[in-house]
């Protein structure tokens, strides 16, 4: 069995160096938090999902779950562990203190969720989702629903979903048919059939509250006729308990590639009460509050998927013999072999820069919702805007990328389910697909994201890149490779930023967007390393695992961040070639 040992040093330092730690616990929300609560709340954080949490993702992957009577049933294990999940108040950290919540810090909650999605993804989803729900009550939803099931939903005694996708809608959502007919007493009857609904029912909590698209009668079509609704999977009594069962039925589980111990629903809603969330057909723009929270969150399953996979490879690279070493006359641990040790290197240097991005993208997000003035939230609205498609995007790819890696150096063994590193590549292929496929991702990141403000928001990020190189060259010949890099690769992300901001042509934009992507997203690791390399050189002599950081910035720069030259041909390349065959012969 795969072991797991969360990297709570690494989460300390980027939460320090990249995410500004000490001025996220000095905005007003966050008062009552300090550093040594902080360090705290993770160290025994990581003790709870590295021994309670993580033994359950082999049995999950292995024992799935199964639809038995019209209920989803889950292993036996899940459900000692969710209560103690639930117990341990790890779900509720980020909560609101009105409603049973701590109120940290999304930076927090976030580096909690890197240790509970390492430790099972599957088995994650719940609270991850949950928590999306949170965030949409809390913001579009009326008192009396906040009322009535924020503080379950906070404390995940009840838990939520979100119910977006039909047969015929899946990325375009405009093609909703489900309804909403409004009953005498202000609910409505909820009716139409919806797929692809993750955890969309299951035995662990008391009530499951799904969050659902639907048109209402005489809406417009399209996207501007959508309206969202909470619909309890049981009625609450007069005292707010679960009671009767809502109108729900599960008509299948899908039978998937990964996540086992996640059930994915077809759920069938049969004039089941719902209660109207905000305004009438403004249910896109609430959904997409929930939905760009979950995106950030997918992108950090990128991540969380890429440290279990590392961990794992490195762990069997020191023990695995095979083969003498360059000098060695006896059989040598793999990990002494050149291509191995390249290849673990390109997962840790991956797997540290996705960290810095995610956990930056959830400082710009907490700087938001607390900053003292709006000039402030303003500029950390646009830069989470940013970094949000990149960080779901960019490290679901990089987090694939890693675990095909894992497999690889097994070898093998890999191959073979017994190893468990073939787990960790089959769960984390979800995760360039759901939330908005990365397609979309890279599209929403050319042509919304980098015309925001004229152009001003991709330039302030360009700027901020160019202005570390002064710093790099304080630093000296140390991080000399690092800076010549960085620099080179920054011209080339303007050049492409420069075509693709200046385009008339839209299908070309849109052909280059995902290059453009990952050249923002790879340069962006290459940013946020050097950044921890300036603060780790000084520690150099006396503390290797800062060594180590210097060393990894380094490797990135000169072996990965290299990779974005080779991409701005297909990022301004325009979109005659890509259209010049006739369908027909595609395929055939």
């Amino acid at each position: 069995m795969a072991t797991y040992t969360p990297p709570v040093r690494d989460m300390l330092f980027v939460l320090d160096t990249i995410g500004d730690l000490d001025s996220i616990l000095n905005l007003p929300d966050f008062g009552h938090v300090d550093i040594e609560t902080v360090e705290g709340v993770l160290s025994e954080a990581a003790r709870f999902f590295s021994e309670v949490f993580a033994p359950t993702n082999e049995i999950g992957d292995r024992k799935g779950v199964s639809l038995e009577d019209g209920s989803v049933i889950t292993p036996d294990e899940f459900k000692p562990v969710w209560s103690k999940l639930v117990e341990s108040g790890w779900t509720a950290v980020t909560g609101s203190q009105d409603f049973g919540g701590h109120g940290f810090p999304r930076t927090i909650g976030l580096a909690l969720s890197e240790m509970m999605t390492s430790a099972n993804l599957a088995f994650s989803l719940i609270p991850m989702l949950t928590g999306s729900g949170i965030t949409l009550l809390t913001r579009h939803g009326s008192d009396e629903l906040r009322d009535k099931y924020l503080a379950n939903l906070i404390s995940c005694e009840w838990t939520g979903t979100m119910v977006l996708t039909e047969p015929q809608a899946g990325s375009d959502l405009g093609a909703i048919r489900t309804k909403a007919v409004p009953n005498r007493d202000g609910t409505y009857a909820i009716s139409g059939t919806k797929i692809f609904i993750t955890w969309g029912d299951h035995d662990l909590a008391d009530n499951i509250i799904h969050m659902v698209l639907a048109r209402t009668e005489d809406a417009p079509p399209g996207t501007n006729g959508i309206s969202l609704f909470l619909v309890p999977k049981f009625r609450l009594d007069a005292d707010g308990s679960p009671a009767e069962l809502n109108e729900i039925e599960v008509v299948s589980i899908e039978h998937k590639l990964g996540i086992h111990a996640s059930p994915t629903c077809v759920l069938s809603f049969d004039g089941a009460t719902g209660f109207l969330v905000g305004e009438e057909n403004q249910g896109m723009r609430y959904m997409f509050t929930m939905m760009n929270q979950a995106r950030l969150e997918v992108g950090l399953e990128g991540l969380s998927v890429a440290e279990r996979a590392y961990e794992h490879a490195a762990e069997y690279a020191k023990q695995r013999l095979q083969g003498r070493a360059l000098g060695s006359s006896e059989p040598s641990p793999i990990i002494e072999h050149a291509d191995v040790r390249r290849t673990l290197m390109t997962m840790k240097a991956y797997t540290e820069s996705m960290r810095c991005l995610v956990y930056a993208a959830a400082a710009a997000d907490d700087v938001l919702h607390s900053a003292h003035s709006e000039a402030e939230r303003l500029e950390a609205g646009n830069r989470l805007a940013l970094l949000t498609p990149i960080a779901k995007s960019w490290c679901t790819d990089r987090g694939v990328e890693v675990a095909s890696m894992g497999i690889q150096v097994f070898g093998g063994m890999g191959f073979i389910e017994e190893s468990g590193a073939a787990q960790f590549y089959r769960d984390v292929r979800i995760t360039p697909i759901y939330e908005g496929t990365n397609g979309i991702q890279a599209i929403d990141l050319v042509m919304r994201k980098l015309p925001m403000d004229n152009g001003a928001v991709i330039e302030k990020y360009l700027a901020e890149i160019e202005a570390l190189d002064a710093e790099l060259e304080r630093a000296g010949e140390p991080l000399a490779g690092v800076r010549t890099e960085l620099a080179n690769a920054t011209k080339v992300v303007r050049k492409a930023t420069s075509w693709l901001n200046s385009s008339p042509d839209v299908q070309a934009r849109m052909a280059g967007a995902t290059p453009y992507q990952e050249m923002l997203g790879t340069l962006a690791g290459g940013y946020y390393l050097a950044v921890s390399a300036l603060v780790a050189l000084p520690h150099v002599d006396k503390d290797p695992w800062m060594s180590a950081k210097v060393t990894t910035a380094t490797f990135y720069a000169t072996n990965l961040l290299p990779k974005v030259h080779g991409l701005i041909g297909s990022a301004i390349g325009g979109s005659n070639l890509i259209f010049a065959i006739d369908p027909q012969y595609i395929g055939g």
